[in-house]
């Protein structure tokens, strides 16, 4: 993997490593995050150990790229601040689905957009894809902002896609489509 790409002035991306495992399984159950993430239950710290220890980081094989966000600079220099994926890789069509989380305690603070970015070249220069998606519920502003913010457009709309206690939710589609 090309790791220069991979950078910005304050976060690179890298592979997930064994000493991410628990904050991993802190970020995967979070009950806050299963409904965004279409979770039902919660992840053991095995099942999570298996995921990184088996992971080969090979998206051709695997179809889907898990990559933590790592600060380069101040406070955050070395930290893992989220974890960013490519997932429904799809060689043929060109395309993938895009997927972000950064922790808690370093939201708002542009992080996430600097992220995708890079997470944007790295797809289009060396993956050479065409296209990224993501899939977004309405009430998640948060996220829609950030996906539009990083050029996505709204394409799409899943009516009664996801089921609540007291009825169901529609899902947003956005794509980011490169076009030269």
């Amino acid at each position: 993997m090309q790791t220069e790409i991979l950078k910005s002035k304050r976060l690179q991306l890298r592979a997930v490593e064994p000493s991410d495992i628990d904050l991993l399984y802190k970020w995967e159950n979070d009950p806050a995050v299963w409904r965004v993430s279409n979770t039902l239950s919660p992840y053991s710290r095995f099942q999570i150990e298996e995921y990184v220890m088996s992971a080969r980081n090979d998206i051709y094989l695997n179809r889907q790229l898990r990559l933590m966000i790592v600060g380069l600079r101040g406070n955050i220099k070395g930290k893992a601040i989220g974890a960013i994926d490519l997932f429904d890789f799809d060689p043929l069509n060109l395309r993938a689905g895009a997927g972000i989380l950064v922790g808690q305690e370093f939201r708002g603070k542009g992080y996430a957009s600097e992220a995708l970015e890079i997470l944007i070249q790295y797809a289009f220069e060396v993956l050479n894809l065409r296209q990224l998606y993501c899939n977004i519920t309405p009430v998640n502003t948060i996220s829609v902002s950030l996906f539009e913010k990083v050029g996505f457009e709204r394409c799409g709309i899943k009516q009664d896609w996801i089921r609540l206690d007291n009825g169901w939710m529609e899902e947003w589609m956005f794509q980011l489509i490169r076009r030269s």
